[in-house]
């Protein structure tokens, strides 16, 4: 009779779930500062009315948060709803092999019975390879080059191949996450629309351009540009749910990535010239950046809303983080049997938002939220937040001081001392262990001495061209390269820093073929990375490791670059100790 009772329950319980299933979408924008939301009354120059229509229909988290203030590892922890440090992606150099083994959401909703598709940027590995992740269908266009999809632009089935751009990217995603929803109307979905905008490059058409007129930086119209298309793709996939009944059956989150990268300055350099630079989003109030565990680095534009079960025109001020996706969405979608959710509920480190959303309950969803970066970590409870960057440590009251001006940790040395013992409990459990993974380099010393220390930092001045010339393009880092009877030498700035040579503005249609002849001093492990058009790092997957031995005969090694794309910028990875170049010759199969 028992085991009867509990097969009935069972079966009473999956078909209450089966019926009640709502559909998820998650918007994931990239580098989208604080401030260029429209609903946070910020700036003035934004243009988000399908965004903030949103807004009004649910929630807006002011103290919302990713988990990382890199594209890598926050992609890892909002896909598995873990904290990436978990598994070794904690910077976008990580290895994959951890994260390859997570169980994402996709996967867990795909099990409840839900289709599942992927639109825009991934960057967590291959893309042919996302449907091992969950997704049924993959549309992972994020620039104006080919890409990996398994759906056409309106919905339809394809094998899995490069599939030739025919809308601006942004657009792209959103017609073809739309025609998703055409299809799937009468059972459950969840789309995964990560919209690479307003990373760089900077490229919107000049229909969205035009939208921004009169006297402003370049970059920060071509960021509300992008952010304007962005705009019209969440009206056109909010529209496509109205048109079919689905407004008040689907929960929806919309989150940034991390901060904006300001670079300091702000400098509006040509936006075909400058990839890396200034994004033309901004953070406003907060301080800080992209690349900093600072709220500007980390509290991102965050909207939550399911009218009809989380009450609209909400601002919620508890803390909230890119992790409760997953919990929120394994709860409310039913996605394993009853036996198993504890235990799953038990793997994710976010909370489930609703009963905090509905009012059923009052208290704040976390306790604290922890986050660890190379050489950052940073605890948050209640109001308080201590932050950590190499030897320096910082005590902040943001119900107060939310800009981050004040250091209070010589005022209260008890209260710095209980938030540093509980971060440390909580970093000594990642993988690997501790609140950093190593020391400050120059950079986020610079980022930490400007926005948290007041001083002022010059613009970092560019190589001489002549030193460019002579080296053909190539320039060193963690050393100097320099050109001498026809070989170019490696000096590096440290012995105990590894060194590399970098050639960047590159015009390569793949395959490539890199042809190095070199002297090391030390034997060890070499390596040539690469980025294609349209990203903006250099992925893990995009490497190539090669053996070097430290003897005084010249080395060639012949590299294949396998890839269909444009390479656009090169890298070359070194042991320790210098080393010579006799040639370093690359060659395009296609022109």
């Amino acid at each position: 009779m028992k085991r009867f009772l509990s097969v009935f329950l069972f079966a009473l319980f999956g078909f209450t779930q089966a019926a009640d299933k709502p559909n998820i979408i998650l918007f994931y924008t990239d580098d989208h500062g604080h401030a260029d939301l429209g609903i946070h009354g910020v700036v003035k120059d934004i243009k988000t009315p399908n965004l903030d229509a949103l807004a009004r229909s649910g929630v807006v988290a002011t103290h919302g948060y990713s988990t990382a203030p890199q594209c890598v590892p926050s992609r890892g922890g909002v896909m598995t709803g873990r904290f990436q440090g978990r598994f070794d992606l904690d910077n976008n150099g990580s290895a994959l092999d951890g994260f390859n083994k997570q169980t994402t959401i996709a996967t867990r909703l795909q099990n409840a019975g839900y289709a599942t598709a992927q639109f825009g940027k991934w960057h967590l590995g291959p893309t042919e390879a996302i449907t091992k992740h969950g997704f049924r269908h993959v549309f992972s266009q994020n620039a104006q080059r080919p890409f990996s999809a398994n759906i056409t632009l309106d919905g339809k089935d394809r094998s899995i191949s490069d599939l030739p751009p025919t809308e601006y990217h942004l657009d792209g995603c959103s017609k073809a996450a739309a025609a998703i929803i055409e299809r799937y109307k009468d059972q459950p979905f969840f789309l995964y629309v990560a919209y690479r905008g307003p990373h760089t490059p900077l490229d919107a058409p000049k229909r969205y351009m035009d939208r921004f007129p009169g006297e402003m930086p370049e970059r920060r119209r071509a960021a509300l540009a992008m952010l304007s298309a962005i705009d019209d793709g969440v009206g056109l996939i909010t529209s496509t749910l109205k048109k079919h009944g689905l407004t008040e059956k689907t929960l929806i989150f919309f989150i940034g990535d991390n901060g904006a990268p300001l670079k300091i300055h702000k400098v509006d350099s040509p936006l075909q010239g400058d990839a890396g630079g200034w994004d033309g989003s901004l953070n406003t109030p907060l301080n800080g950046e992209k690349g900093m565990l600072a709220e500007g680095g980390m509290s991102t534009p965050f909207l939550i809303a399911w009218p009809g079960m989380i009450p609209g025109g909400q601002v919620y001020e508890h803390p909230v983080s890119a992790l409760d996706v997953a919990a929120t969405a394994v709860k409310v979608a039913g996605a394993l049997a009853p036996e198993g959710a504890a235990k799953a509920a038990a793997s994710l480190d976010g909370v489930n938002l609703l009963p905090h959303l509905t009012g059923e309950n009052k208290a704040p969803p976390h306790d604290a939220l922890y986050w660890r970066w190379m050489a950052q970590s940073a605890i948050r409870e209640g109001n308080w937040k201590l932050l950590r960057g190499g030897d320096r440590e910082y005590l902040y009251d943001l119900a107060t001081d939310r800009e981050e001006k004040h250091n209070l940790a010589a005022k209260h040395p008890e209260i710095a001392t209980r938030l540093r013992a509980k971060l440390k409990t909580w970093a000594d459990g990642l993988t690997p262990p501790g609140m950093a993974l190593g020391p400050m380099a120059p950079t986020w010393n610079d980022y930490f001495d400007h926005y948290l220390e007041g001083k002022t930092i010059a613009p970092r001045a560019e190589a001489p061209a002549a030193s460019a010339l002579e080296t053909k393009g190539w320039e060193a880092r963690n050393g100097k390269l320099t050109a001498k009877d026809g070989l170019f030498i490696l000096t590096p700035d440290q012995a105990d820093k590894p060194t590399f040579i970098t050639k960047a503005k590159l015009k390569l249609a793949g395959p490539v073929t890199a042809k190095l002849t070199l002297k090391t001093a030390s034997t060890g492990e070499g390596a040539i990375a690469w980025r294609l058009d349209g990203d903006q790092d250099f992925l893990p997957t995009n490497r190539i490791t090669f053996p070097l031995q430290a003897t005084p005969d010249w080395q060639t090694h012949t590299l294949e670059i396998t890839t269909t794309g444009r390479v656009i910028h090169l890298r070359v990875h070194l042991p320790l100790g210098g080393a010579e170049f006799r040639e370093i010759e690359l060659n395009s199969v296609r022109k």
